[in-house]
């Protein structure tokens, strides 16, 4: 601004100079505007990119969050829903088969072992002062088959076995759990479920 009022040969060279960078910058700017188009496209993408990707991970955490198992889970009496509800999604884990040693079982056991996924067997081994008749297994498999009842009584505690692998103990029988205090642990000695398993074996045998 000053170099436009005064008239001094510097000033005046100082103004051509000053025009002269204003159309260079706009014959760089025409000259390379393709680029700059290009740079301002690859900015947009990452920016979306960086977005798409903040949100997978947020969903990713959440996900592991509401999903995250604890090793050991402690109900207190009046809890029924709760128990209820932990108990559904461990059966619901399993894919082809499960294992169930409970010693008082019932029609309210049958309850939750029907939420388990289709063409998954079931075995219940409990006493044989069950409450369990004919015709509650029978009409357990007319919907939901397979189940299968044996008996035994070598066994105090409960124990959920989910395709040969995966074992909780439970400190109540299913069709009680909620009613009293009892906590669901679960084994992650993979040597102790076998043990287990090859238990049953044995009494299958004899």
């Amino acid at each position: 601004m000053l170099s436009s009022v005064l008239r001094s040969d510097v000033e005046i060279q100082v103004s051509i100079n000053i025009m002269d960078a204003f159309v260079e910058m706009r014959r760089f700017i025409t000259n390379n505007a393709l680029l700059f188009v290009r740079i301002s496209n690859v900015e947009l993408k990452q920016l979306e990119y960086q977005k798409q990707t903040d949100e997978k991970l947020e969903q990713i955490f959440e996900y592991i969050s509401d999903h995250q198992e604890a090793n050991q889970k402690v109900f207190f009496d009046g809890q029924i829903y709760d128990a209820f509800s932990l108990i559904v999604s461990l059966i619901q884990k399993a894919d082809n088969e499960i294992t169930l040693i409970d010693g008082y079982v019932d029609v309210g056991t049958l309850n939750l072992l029907s939420k388990k996924k289709d063409n998954v067997a079931v075995t219940i081994y409990t006493h044989n002062r069950t409450r369990l008749s004919e015709l509650d297994v029978n009409s357990f498999n007319a919907q939901y088959p397979e189940l299968e009842v044996k008996y035994t009584d070598v066994f105090h505690d409960r124990f959920l076995i989910l395709d040969h692998r995966i074992a909780y103990h439970i400190g109540a029988s299913l069709k009680d759990a909620g009613k009293k205090c009892f906590g669901i642990t679960k084994i992650d000695d993979a040597g102790i479920t076998r043990d287990i398993l090859q238990r049953l074996e044995l009494e299958s045998e004899e």
